[in-house]
């Protein structure tokens, strides 16, 4: 089977991506993010975010998460965060690590997204010296069910969270599906938003390695080139990080890949949801599928080659990369309808 729907991690490089890795090869240049790509592709954030942002280039996502909340917090703070979020689950207690110790505090939402009320209700929870203070609410677009805050939902977290003080982080591992799917311009659901951080995905995107942290509040960028360096996240041979985000910024690539990942899913969401047996456990909003599948379906599948994720109870979560083709859905389909019908 050349194609799986367990992570869009399994896809390979966006061609655009590799070809301006491949362009960046050429000659010396500068390290340590002192060349022209570094420089491009981080003017080209700001022209797409439409405001004078810092932009870091770092590895992972972990560490792209973990880095900008520690700058968001001291030791002794918390962040507050949807109880399936990744930073809560997938993260092998990074964010905490490199925040010296802050604690995540988790919210409940439906389909994975927070309320202000539960922003609210952990904040005004305790109040005491022995309680970790509040000092972040932290959003993850396309959330991990695959729904999608709107520009409206973000604003009105991000004001609840101004009036106790808090600082807004997004975690965008899949912030290009986001933006593809909801057709707005990317500062209307971060900055304008009320957003002061966001982890920009790049790897889900369809790049080799990397994410973009971007610091709309500039102020909170200080000394962060000290964090990525002590946590090994500053790249010497930067170009090679910066490169092909170029390559997938510069002629909108980015959301042409997005929305047809996100076509397939929705392909695959409607077709599931005809079979006999089915249900679908969340809207199918970005390039996730998640659906609650039986038993000796999901084993059926997996005999014939399919890989995919088990998630909450019997559900499965099948995931659209960038290169995921119309037929492969099919294929999946037609498997899955023989052994609901079996």
């Amino acid at each position: 089977m050349a194609q799986h729907f367990a992570s869009d991690n399994y896809a390979g490089i966006c061609p655009e991506a590799f070809a301006a890795f491949a362009e960046a090869n050429s000659d010396h240049a500068m390290a340590y993010g002192d060349d022209e790509w570094t420089r491009r592709v981080s003017d080209r954030m700001r022209a797409i975010f439409e405001t004078d942002c810092d932009v870091y280039f770092v590895f992972n996502g972990t560490a792209a998460n973990s880095l900008a909340l520690a700058s968001l917090c001291q030791s002794y703070h918390s962040v507050i965060c949807h109880e399936a979020a990744h930073v809560m689950t997938d993260e092998c207690g990074a964010p905490e690590f490199f925040s010296n110790g802050a604690k995540l505090l988790a919210a409940a939402g439906e389909f994975g997204r927070i309320s202000p009320d539960e922003v609210t209700r952990l904040v005004e929870r305790r109040s005491d010296i022995h309680y970790p203070k509040p000092r972040v609410v932290t959003l993850t677009q396309a959330t991990e069910l695959g729904t999608l805050y709107r520009p409206e939902q973000i604003a009105a977290i991000s004001e609840r969270a101004r009036q106790y003080g808090l600082r807004v982080h997004m975690d965008g591992a899949r912030f290009a599906n986001a933006v593809a799917s909801l057709a707005v311009k990317p500062a209307d659901i971060t900055w304008r938003a009320g957003v002061d951080v966001l982890c920009f995905g790049g790897t889900k995107m369809g790049l080799p390695v990397g994410e973009a942290v971007v610091f709309f509040d500039r102020r909170l960028s200080e000394d962060f080139a000290y964090r990525c360096k002590q946590a090994g996240q500053l790249a010497s041979k930067m170009r090679f990080l910066a490169a092909p985000w170029l390559g997938m910024l510069e002629d909108g690539a980015w959301l042409r890949r997005a929305a047809h990942a996100n076509a397939m899913a929705e392909r695959l969401s409607r077709g599931l949801a005809d079979l006999p047996g089915l249900r679908l456990i969340a809207p199918t909003e970005a390039n996730g599928v998640f659906v609650d599948l039986p038993a000796e379906v999901a084993a059926g599948l997996r005999r014939r080659g399919w890989r995919f994720y088990d998630f909450i109870g019997s559900a499965a979560r099948f995931m659209c990369a960038w290169d995921i083709e119309a037929e492969t859905v099919d294929a999946l389909l037609e498997d899955a309808r023989s052994l609901c019908e079996a």
